[in-house]
């Protein structure tokens, strides 16, 4: 059951895929709302310049059925009045081209973003299968459309034909009026039926644009075992990942473990905690070269002593550093005071050993504020 449930695309799709799916130019469309927002642009652009239109209809007519007589004997008569009528023609419609154009190359953008691909070009021979061919017929998604084709027609038909039934009797009408007075109704009564009648699409884009949408994300609906696979190839392998990790921790502590050697000191809890300190006259303030605990503490203090490094016990001081103070950066000026002691203090041992003398001793009270240091915040300090 767990591995029938790993092959159910019950995953949405990431944006990965997504992204991949824009690449080969797959992007959610609803031809339904192209086609209404052209055709409203087409008819409010055509309200808008109703008058234009009428006047240019108006002089082709006047022009084209007006002429003179001794036209008739030239040969080119009649392909320049052509010619003419429909540059006229041209001019007048050419805004309402214009419009519809422009809203549908903007309706499409507005829903799945301006995309422009070519491999929706190449060529895909699964779709010359005869099996696959069969299968597309009989879809769902070819059930819905023809259902949306129905519903549309039926529609928008019983629209018109509602509204040209109601109106009969004021058509019938239009003969007996004079020509301007009839012509004027006309248009009033086919500019009502054709805004109705585009008007009904709108019920069909509401259906059709919120099913286009959850068709197009549904269909790149993931299995878990994809979405895994998908991590493994954007985030890598957790094995590998877990592996280079381990790798750099290992690198990042050999190049530790280099720097003891050069350090003045290693502070030490005394095995719970180790940190080695460096500073030589160049430096603004002593930094932390190495620092571990437990196990990698121990190997801290025996690599010291294999290289001559005094280790001291001061618990707070090396808790201290060991929580506040960062790998290869200079310790926290509240620590100043405590390390200039100890490293006095490493000053005078070495002065003693190779000369003799007074044996020096270290104060066991560094002064560590009580808030550096985690067991005296326990304590109660």
């Amino acid at each position: 059951m767990a591995e029938d449930s790993d092959l159910e695309k019950t995953e949405p799709a990431s944006p990965k895929r997504i992204e991949d799916a824009r690449k080969k130019g797959q992007v959610p469309r609803s031809h339904e709302l192209t086609t209404f927002a052209t055709l409203m642009a087409g008819l409010v652009a055509v309200f808008t310049l109703a008058p234009d239109i009428f006047h240019s209809i108006r002089e082709i007519m006047v022009d084209n059925l007006s002429f003179d007589r001794t036209d008739l004997i030239s040969a080119k008569q009649m392909p320049e009045a052509l010619m003419a009528a429909m540059r006229i023609a041209l001019i007048a419609l050419l805004p309402i081209f214009a419009a519809c154009a422009l809203v549908a190359i903007m309706i499409p953008i507005a829903i799945g973003g301006w995309i422009f691909s070519t491999e929706a070009l190449g060529p895909n021979f699964e779709k010359l299968s005869p099996i696959a061919g069969i299968g597309r017929i009989f879809s769902m998604r070819t059930i819905i459309e023809t259902l949306k084709t129905i519903l549309k027609s039926g529609l928008i038909g019983g629209i018109a034909g509602w509204i040209l039934w109601d109106e009969k009797e004021q058509f019938i009408s239009l003969i007996a009026m004079p020509p301007d007075v009839g012509f004027y109704m006309l248009w009033q009564m086919l500019k009502y039926t054709l805004l109705m009648t585009v008007s009904g699409m709108a019920i069909i884009v509401l259906i059709d644009v919120p099913y286009q949408l959850w068709d197009y994300y549904k269909g790149l609906r993931m299995t878990k075992e994809d979405v895994r696979q998908e991590s493994k190839e954007s985030e890598g392998d957790p094995h590998v990942k877990g592996r280079i990790r381990q790798l750099q921790r290992e690198a990042a502590r050999k190049r530790m473990m280099a720097e003891i050697p050069k350090a003045n000191v290693v502070v030490t809890n005394p095995t719970h905690y180790a940190v080695a300190i460096q500073y030589d006259e160049a430096m603004r303030a002593p930094k932390v070269v190495a620092k571990g605990s437990f196990l990698l503490a121990e190997r801290i203090i025996e690599l010291a002593k294999e290289h001559k490094v005094t280790v001291v016990r001061t618990p707070p001081f090396a808790r201290a550093l060991y929580h506040h103070a960062q790998l290869g950066e200079e310790i926290p000026a509240a620590l100043y005071t405590a390390a200039a002691e100890v490293l006095a203090y490493i000053y005078q041992l070495n002065q003693y050993q190779k000369e003799g003398g007074l044996a020096p001793t270290l104060n066991t009270d560094l002064p560590v504020p009580a808030e550096l240091d985690p067991e005296s915040e326990k304590q109660g300090i």
